[in-house]
């Protein structure tokens, strides 16, 4: 269901309105298609799929939701190209050899509206999961740059709803993700709950960013910590947590390439006529939950808001050799 996390924090206060009036708030703003001059359009479609009309969907009582975005794929090398005609063709209109930035500026407005009707769309879809319990949102997206688009958009649904203000903030750790990694690869140890898997990417914190990338390759090698003594910096560290779930961890600390082991998939339920949603939903909010706390544990600790870092050297608990 999910690929990827990026986790935030909702601010305490919030309770999760009736699923009725959160259907309403989100029906107000349901995806339309991009029109002939629209370069890009987005809205909340049903998680379920298929012919579910539903946009909220509560399963275990976690909440979720899914936002399509559609945007016209327009070249900017046939918008360059239009517009060099069409400057072109006034100078031979006018006699003026001069075209000024305003003009340039119209030109070219002109062209995308003209060219946009013909271009391709292109349709993309972010998956969000709300736990209510555990005050956690969490986002089907490897960025936070990434994950905003849907984040405003149900900040912007919650407040019409009414009822306490929802705010949330990204989830912040005592300990930065790219030191943690280093610390785990300098002392060949992985952190309590953890494995280190088989590929990584350090880089040069240089205007460089001379890259060295390990794929399905051993990482207990001496070459490892050397790069790192030498100044490069763990920007993304394969993990598996308890034999259950497999990820990449990013030095900014969201997860990519998530992956549910067979120990997790032979003990799920069987998809019923829902085509295996509730069973998707129930496998990836329960792994997720029992994941965090080990990841924010081996990270330092979840960051109180307007607290200081704590030192970049504080050791977390570790686990095994890896």
């Amino acid at each position: 269901m999910f690929k990827s996390a990026s986790f935030f924090r909702i601010d305490p206060g919030f309770v999760l309105p009736p699923l009725q009036a959160l259907e309403d708030a989100l029906q107000a703003d349901r995806f339309l298609p991009c029109g002939a001059t629209q370069p890009e359009s987005g809205g909340w479609v049903p998680p379920r799929g298929g012919k579910s009309v539903a946009l909220a969907e509560m399963v275990g009582g976690h909440l979720i939701l899914k936002l399509c975005t559609e945007r016209r794929a327009l070249p900017a090398s046939a918008v360059k190209a239009a517009l060099d005609e069409r400057i072109e063709k006034y100078k031979l209109e006018t006699g003026n050899e001069r075209v000024g930035a305003r003009l340039k500026k119209e030109f070219k407005e002109d062209i995308v509206l003209e060219l946009l009707p013909r271009a391709f769309t292109k349709r993309a879809n972010t998956l969000a999961w709300l736990d209510p319990v555990h005050g956690l949102l969490v986002v089907d997206s490897a960025s936070l740059g990434g994950a905003d688009r849907i984040v405003t958009a149900l900040v912007e649904a919650m407040s019409r709803v009414g009822g306490a203000a929802f705010a949330v903030r990204p989830v912040r750790t005592n300990a930065s993700a790219a030191v943690a990694m280093s610390q785990w690869l300098a002392a060949r140890e992985a952190p309590a709950w953890f494995t280190v898997d088989r590929d990584c990417e350090l880089k040069t914190p240089d205007e460089h960013r001379s890259t060295v990338r390990y794929t399905r390759h051993t990482l207990e090698i001496d070459e490892v910590p050397q790069h790192i003594a030498a100044g490069k910096v763990p920007t993304q560290l394969a993990l598996t947590w308890n034999d259950r779930v497999s990820f990449v961890l990013t030095e900014s600390a969201q997860l990519r390439r998530l992956s549910f082991l067979d120990v997790v998939l032979d003990g799920a339920p069987e998809a019923g006529e829902d085509d295996g949603f509730d069973a998707d939903a129930a496998i990836l909010t329960g792994e997720l939950t029992g994941l965090l706390p080990h990841l924010l544990a081996a990270l330092g600790g979840e960051m109180e808001e307007g607290a200081a870092p704590a030192p970049a050297s504080a050791p977390a608990e570790t686990g095994a050799p890896f």
